[in-house]
């Protein structure tokens, strides 16, 4: 794993800030748009994946920020289930869903990976930071 600096250098952040940019600009078109409760909260679900990597981190220590990366990881839950409903409200096609799933997917297998290798790093007593 390459040397971590700051938040940004985080790939689970990365690609959380991918999906997000997707995630907004397929909910500020069409139906979806005028769906103001499910475009919130998709939103507003993949929005808590970037910031809870990016306080989790900028806490400073280990445990609180496995914290902080599952609750990103939950928030990756949060979206896919949010495309369940986008696609069965026809907002979004198959290929659409499919592209931000398999996103929100990766993002979550990333964090966990992470969270994996923080607990290890922690029970060896090294600090992440």
């Amino acid at each position: 794993m390459g040397k971590i600096q700051k938040f940004e250098d985080i790939l689970a952040w990365q690609k959380a800030r991918e999906l997000t940019k997707e995630v907004y600009a397929h909910s500020k078109t069409g139906a979806f748009a005028k769906d103001f409760g499910l475009k919130d909260q998709i939103q507003r679900a993949s929005v808590s994946i970037m910031g809870n990597v990016a306080e989790g981190y900028d806490r400073g220590g280990d445990k609180e920020f496995i914290q902080f990366l599952s609750v990103s990881k939950g928030s990756c839950g949060e979206v896919k289930s949010h495309l369940y409903v986008a696609l069965d409200q026809q907002y979004i096609n198959s290929t659409q869903f499919d592209q931000l799933y398999n996103s929100a997917d990766e993002v979550g297998r990333l964090l966990g990976g992470f969270m994996a290798y923080l607990k290890q790093s922690d029970m060896r007593g090294r600090k992440f930071k």
